[in-house]
C-alpha cells in the first residue's frame, strides 16, 4: 500500500489527534472511578424511575442553557454526563425542534398555566429565537401568562425576553444590548514575517472568507456589503423588540453620550435606568420572583417554591413516541454545519452521509416528501455538489424536496439548496455567497530561514508538488481556471434552477451574502417562511392533505441508546460539582479549536464554497 502523503493537512490532523488523544486518556483516568458509579446508578435509576407528576396550573421554566440548533452534535454518553449542569459550557446543546414542541404541547396541557423563561446563559441566532418566540405568541394567545426573569440580559437573551408578558431583572442586574458587528482576525504581515507564502485561488468580489490571509484589513467592497448586512439585521430585530416592547426603536440601543448621561441620572443604576427605559417592567431579587409566583401559579410547599416543571424533565414526558407502523409522511433532513466529505457525525455534513439519508427517503415508500434543513456556512464543493445530485434523483423519483433555510444557507448552503422544489427563508437568514475559492500555503521560505531546503525528483512537474516547496506557476494556472469553472458552474445552476440570465445572477453573486428578506427580492428563495410553512409545502406539493412528520436521521444502535439513557438517568443522582468537572477540556479548547477547524477543510480538489460572515448568526 502506498504511503499517504504529509500534506499540511495530514500535519494538522495528525496534531489534533495526539491533542485528543491524550485529552480522553487524562479525563478518562481521573473519571474511571466515576464511570463505575455511574453504571451501577443509571442501571438503579432506570429500574425505579416514577413518572413525573405535574400538578394542575403549574409553570413551564425553560432553561434554554446552551447553543440553540437545529440538530445535536452525537458525543459518548460519558462526555455528555461531564456536560451536564456546567451551564457555562460552551459545548451544551438544546435541539430548537425540542423547544418548539415542548411549547406547542405546554400550550395545550391544562396542567401547565405559564412559561417563566430563564435565558441567563442562551445562545442563540434571531432566526431560531423567532422561531421560539412565535410559539411563545401562540401560548400567550391561549389564554397564558409567559414572564422572563433574568440576572442580565444581552442581545440573544432581550430578544427572545421581549416576547414575554413581562420582563423581570435582579436589582443589582443589567440589560446590555449592543447590537451587530463583524470583525475578523488578519493574519498577512504575521505570515510575511513567518516566511508563510500563501497562495490564493478566488472569483468574488465580495468573498471575503481569504482575506484574513492576504490583507491586513477588511477590503472596501467586503466592508460595504457587511455593513449593508449588519444593518438589515438590526433592522429586523431592532423592529421586533420595538414592536414586542411598544417602544421606540431609538431607545433600544443608545449612543454613548446619551447612555452615559441617562446613566449619570439615575445615580450610576444600570438596573434602575433598564425600568427607566422600560426594556424591563420591574425589578426583583429571587426571593420577590418566587413569591410573586407562588402566587400565580401555587406554592410546592415540598420544595419551598412555586409549582414548576423543568424543561428538560417535561419533554421527556411529553415527547412523542416512535411509530412502528409506517404512514404517508414528511421526511425531514437536517443539514446543519459545515460541510465536509465522507460520512460524518450528527453536527455536520457529510458528503457520503447527509446523501445516504436522502437515498433512505428516497426508497422509502412512507415518505412522499422532503423537507431539507439548511443550517450551514458551506465548506467542500465535491461535497456539496453529491448531496445536490442525491436530491435531484430523489425529485426524479417523483418526491417534491423543499427547503427551509435556518440561520444561515450560504455558499455551499445555498448550492444544495438551489434545486429544490421550493425555497423557504427567515428574515433574516445569512444566505448567497455564491462564490468559490481555493487556498493553499508553502513553507519553502519559512524552512530555509532555519537552514531547511527540500530538493528531490519526481516524474513530472505535477508530482513535485510539496508544502515545503514553492508552488509552480502552471500549477496556479491550472487551479486558478480550475476555480473559475467552479464559479460559472455555480451561477450556471443558480440561473437554471432560478429561471434568471447567467448576468442576472452573477450581479447579485460575487461572493456577497444577503439576508432571507433581501433573497426574496432577488429572487434567490420563493418566499418568508420557516419549517411550519415549509412542512406544509411540501405535503402540497405531494398531494397529501393529511400528513405527518418523520425525522431521518443516522439511527443509534439497541445498544447505545440503552446506555445513553443509562447516563441521562444517573445524571440527577450524581453530585453537581462532579457534573460540572471539566477542566481538563476548558484548558485545551482555546487552542485546540483553530487546529481543528482548518483540519477539517477537506475537499479532494482544494476548492470550497464557505461563508466567513455567517459566523453572525
Amino acid at each position: 500500500m502506498a504511503k499517504k502523503p504529509l500534506t499540511t493537512k495530514n500535519t494538522l490532523l495528525l496534531i489534533w489527534n495526539t491533542i485528543n488523544f491524550i485529552r480522553k486518556l487524562i479525563i478518562n483516568i481521573v473519571f474511571f472511578p466515576i464511570l463505575i458509579l455511574v453504571l451501577i446508578v443509571g442501571i438503579v435509576a432506570l429500574s425505579t424511575e416514577d413518572e413525573l407528576r405535574i400538578e394542575s396550573g403549574s409553570a413551564l421554566v425553560l432553561d434554554l442553557s446552551g447553543n440553540l440548533v437545529d440538530q445535536a452534535r452525537r458525543v459518548d454518553p460519558f462526555t455528555q454526563l461531564m456536560r451536564q449542569g456546567n451551564q457555562n459550557s460552551e459545548d451544551t446543546e438544546v435541539l430548537l425542534s425540542d423547544v418548539l414542541y415542548v411549547i406547542e404541547n405546554a400550550t395545550h396541557d391544562e396542567r401547565i398555566g405559564a412559561i417563566v423563561l430563564d435565558l441567563g446563559n442562551m445562545r442563540a441566532g434571531i432566526s431560531k429565537l423567532t422561531a421560539v418566540g412565535e410559539a411563545l405568541k401562540g401560548f400567550r394567545e391561549s389564554g397564558k401568562k409567559v414572564v422572563a426573569i433574568g440576572d442580565w440580559y444581552g442581545r440573544s437573551q432581550y430578544f427572545l425576553a421581549s416576547y414575554a408578558d413581562e420582563i423581570y431583572l435582579n436589582p443589582r442586574g443589567e440589560v446590555f444590548i449592543d447590537g451587530y458587528a463583524a470583525y475578523n482576525l488578519y493574519f498577512k504581515s504575521a505570515l510575511e514575517k513567518l516566511k508563510v507564502n500563501t497562495h490564493v485561488f478566488r472569483v468574488g468580489t465580495y468573498k471575503s472568507a481569504v482575506e484574513p490571509y492576504i490583507r491586513d484589513d477588511m477590503s472596501p467592497a467586503a466592508r460595504e456589503a457587511t455593513q449593508l448586512l449588519i444593518d438589515d439585521l438590526w433592522g429586523s430585530y431592532a423592529d421586533t423588540v420595538a414592536k414586542n416592547r411598544g417602544i421606540e426603536t431609538s431607545e433600544l440601543v443608545l449612543d454613548a453620550d446619551t447612555y452615559l448621561a441617562r446613566l449619570d441620572a439615575n445615580d450610576g443604576d444600570s438596573a434602575a435606568l433598564a425600568v427607566k427605559q422600560r426594556w424591563v417592567d420591574a425589578l426583583m431579587s429571587d426571593e420577590a420572583f418566587r413569591s410573586a409566583m407562588v402566587e400565580l401559579v401555587g406554592e410546592d410547599k415540598e420544595e419551598h417554591s412555586f409549582r414548576q416543571v423543568g424543561f428538560h424533565e417535561y419533554h421527556k414526558l411529553v415527547k412523542p413516541q416512535p411509530q412502528f407502523m409506517p404512514v404517508d409522511s414528511v421526511g425531514v433532513i437536517v443539514a446543519k454545519g459545515t460541510i465536509l466529505n465522507g460520512f460524518q457525525a450528527p453536527g455536520d455534513i457529510g458528503g457520503k452521509s447527509t446523501s445516504q439519508l436522502i437515498r433512505d427517503a428516497r426508497f422509502d415508500d412512507s415518505i412522499k416528501a422532503l423537507v431539507l434543513r439548511v443550517d450551514s456556512p458551506g465548506g467542500s464543493a465535491f461535497a456539496s455538489e453529491e448531496i445536490r445530485q442525491e436530491l435531484l434523483a430523489l425529485k426524479a423519483a417523483g418526491k417534491p424536496v423543499v427547503v427551509s433555510m435556518g440561520s444561515m444557507a450560504a455558499s455551499g448552503g445555498y448550492w444544495i439548496s438551489a434545486s429544490a422544489d421550493y425555497i423557504y427563508a427567515t428574515p433574516t437568514t445569512l444566505t448567497g455567497s455564491i462564490g468559490i475559492f481555493g487556498l493553499m500555503t508553502t513553507f519553502e521560505d519559512s524552512l530555509a530561514a532555519i537552514g531547511v531546503h527540500a530538493d528531490g525528483v519526481a516524474t513530472s512537474e505535477w508530482a513535485a508538488h510539496s508544502p515545503f516547496r514553492p508552488l509552480s506557476p502552471k500549477l496556479e494556472s491550472a487551479i486558478q481556471r480550475n476555480i473559475e469553472r467552479g464559479y460559472k458552474e455555480f451561477i450556471t445552476l443558480v440561473a437554471n434552477e432560478r429561471d434568471m440570465t447567467l448576468e442576472q445572477v452573477d450581479a447579485i453573486a460575487q461572493g456577497r451574502v444577503w439576508s432571507g428578506k433581501k433573497a426574496l427580492d432577488l429572487g434567490l428563495v420563493d418566499e418568508i417562511g420557516d419549517m411550519p410553512q415549509a412542512l406544509a409545502k411540501a405535503a402540497e406539493l405531494a398531494g397529501m392533505a393529511t400528513f405527518d412528520i418523520q425525522l431521518i436521521e443516522q439511527q443509534m444502535s439497541p445498544e447505545e441508546l440503552f446506555i445513553q439513557e443509562m447516563f441521562a438517568s444517573a445524571s440527577a443522582w450524581l453530585p453537581q460539582q462532579t457534573q460540572q468537572s471539566d477542566v481538563v477540556q476548558s484548558l485545551l479548547r482555546v487552542w485546540t479549536r483553530t487546529l481543528q477547524e482548518i483540519a477539517r477543510f477537506d475537499d479532494p480538489k482544494g476548492v470550497y464554497l464557505y461563508c466567513e460572515y455567517c459566523q453572525l448568526q
